[in-house]
């Protein structure tokens, strides 16, 4: 199955939920017979739960983890811009190579929001993406270029969280 017609998504915002959404659009597609790649950015580390289920449902669906383990060092973010750089060039060539019909780029809108990708190459890449393929971008603080440059624009808002009453991360729900 090949999509007719492909659009932009973006999920961003300060609530929960930006990457769970789109591997839950990920789940739904791979069930149709479509194959997804999950390209991650500034994710280095893990693994983490939709890595293990990546395995099980290949070759329809691929994660793809970049980044260095740990957060984006903000005191000094060379390292981190090119290891970003690095996958944006990575990103551009599975987009347009004919072998997805869902690519997801998740936390490519975080990546600007550090200064390790261009709001320029985001849009780049939206410009490249081939005509029956579905493209999600996730992170906080998308650009505004970005949610006008999309089809489709979700904003997470955070009204609670169990975060702030020392609620830490959880195997199989955070990662």
């Amino acid at each position: 199955m090949k999509l007719e017609r492909g659009c932009t998504q973006v999920y961003t915002g300060n609530g929960k939920g930006k990457t769970t959404a789109s591997l839950g659009l990920a789940l739904r597609a791979v069930g149709r017979g479509l194959k997804v790649c999950v390209f991650q950015f500034i994710k280095g580390g893990g693994p983490y739960g939709e890595h293990l289920i990546a395995e099980k449902l290949a070759p329809f669906f691929t994660i793809i983890q970049t980044g260095r383990p740990g957060w984006v060092n903000t005191k000094d973010i060379a390292e981190d811009r090119q290891l970003a750089q690095e996958a944006l060039q990575q990103a551009r060539q599975l987009l347009t190579s004919g072998g997805y019909d869902l690519f997801i780029c998740d936390e490519i809108n975080g990546a600007v929001g550090f200064g390790l990708i261009d709001v320029e190459q985001v849009l780049e890449l939206i410009a490249l993406r081939p005509e029956q393929v579905e493209l999600v971008l996730t992170g906080r603080n998308a650009h505004e270029k970005v949610i006008e440059a999309a089809d489709l624009v979700t904003e997470m808002r955070e009204i609670k969280h169990y975060f702030k009453a020392g609620v830490p991360a959880r195997t199989g729900i955070e990662m």
